[in-house]
């Protein structure tokens, strides 16, 4: 299985706990069940090491711990699954391994335990300095919590710190989110992560709006807020190198660089998506069930000699699954390569999906550069246009053909 893998995996791990849910997440997270801490450690440590016997220990490049919370969980269990990771997996030298985390979480003895664990960067859901918006929005932090818990990173020694926002939310003005940026700046993060809020089925606040509780959103100002980040970045030194994300120079999100360029990744715990070999495959939902299931998963894996849809849809712990055909490989690497703001190489990543994206989309290419959306580079790279930022979906829905 290594030789398919060729440059290895990157790896995620889906922490399903929240001490409270956000009204407008939709992740699959649950709040109240700490009672099953100790059996999802022990679950999701032995699909770890059972992923790791099926695929012939493939290298690993990049870890993200996600969520959900993974800085709620508790003392230790981050080392414990880093560890199983180490024990099963060769890691590769110096490699980024990121946790998700709420500021309320961050103590200085948390920063401590998590450094000494082996994160190396820390993801922190910010999402505005107003504490207003962060109230209706379900935060369990208020501004000043969110500038101690980064500090308390730098105190621990992280210079690698991502800062979530969230823009064009409910009662949300211009003024206040100009605030928000200029806050975030003055903190000199390594990077940001900035999305604009899409009311989720199913959730709370979607269904706050429908009832005429808050305002819908509106997209002008939505549009204009990104706009105002992405000059306040930009004069601030920052590098906008994907369509949500900013980075200092070399800071790049290395896991999320994976997903963009379409490579392959393995996902373990509650609902995780994977996607390996031609296929994508998602794991159980519900914590009690997957923590069932991964022990057979364990037991079992050993067994495995190759990677085929038969083989995987038998794995205790997957729920489902698609073989991911060449019409959709084209696509998602058109449309993730894109999102990349430097521009993508389109030979290489014709040689990574194995199909001549040049020949297959001469029509679409040559019409969208045409309206202005995308351009050649000089180096030859192929890029979104500055005026196809905000409309970038119009763009990528073209090569769903």
């Amino acid at each position: 299985m290594c030789a398919e893998h060729g440059e290895g995996i990157s790896l995620y791990v889906h922490i399903p706990f929240c001490l409270s849910k956000c009204p407008y997440c939709d992740f699959n997270t649950y709040q109240g069940i700490e009672s099953q801490f100790g059996d999802f450690l022990t679950a999701v440590t032995r699909e770890i090491t059972a992923w790791g016997r099926a695929l012939g220990r493939p290298a690993v490049n990049t870890i993200f711990l996600g969520g959900g919370t993974p800085s709620y969980l508790p003392d230790g269990d981050v080392a414990r699954i880093l560890e199983a990771v180490a024990n099963t997996y060769p890691v590769r030298g110096g490699a980024e391994i990121t946790a998700e985390c709420n500021p309320n979480d961050l103590t200085p003895a948390k920063c401590t335990e998590l450094r000494a664990a082996g994160i190396n960067r820390i993801s922190m859901g910010v999402q505005s300095m107003d504490n207003g918006l962060l109230a209706m929005l379900g935060r369990r932090h208020d501004a000043d919590e969110a500038v101690g818990a980064l500090d308390a990173c730098r105190r621990a020694g992280f210079d690698n710190v991502n800062l979530d926002l969230m823009y064009g939310l409910p009662q949300q003005t211009l003024e206040q989110w100009q605030d928000t940026v200029d806050r975030l700046l003055a903190q000199s993060p390594e990077h940001v992560s900035m999305y604009s809020l899409t009311l989720e089925e199913g959730t709370p606040l979607k269904r706050w709006v429908e009832q005429g509780r808050l305002p819908e959103p509106d997209p002008d100002l939505a549009a204009d807020m990104y706009d105002l980040a992405r000059a306040s970045l930009r004069d601030a030194g920052y590098h906008h190198y994907e369509i949500s994300n900013w980075c200092r120079p070399g800071r790049q999100s290395e896991h999320n660089l994976a997903y963009w360029r379409n490579l392959q990744w393995l996902g373990v715990g509650p609902g995780a998506h994977s996607s390996l070999a031609g296929i994508r495959f998602w794991t159980i939902r519900s914590p009690q069930g997957y923590a069932r299931n991964a022990a057979e998963w364990f037991e079992i894996a050993g067994r495995w000699e190759s990677v085929t849809p038969a083989r995987i849809e038998g794995v205790p712990t997957v729920d489902g699954l698609e073989v991911i055909d060449e019409a959709t490989t084209a696509a998602e690497t058109m449309f993730l390569g894109l999102r990349l703001l430097d521009g993508m190489d389109v030979a290489a990543a014709s040689a990574r999906a194995r199909i001549d994206l040049l020949a297959r989309y001469e029509k679409e290419l040559s019409e969208l550069t045409a309206d202005g959306l995308l351009a050649w580079e000089n180096d030859g790279r192929l890029c979104l246009t500055e005026d196809a930022y905000l409309v970038a979906n119009q763009v990528f829905t073209r090569f769903l053909v």
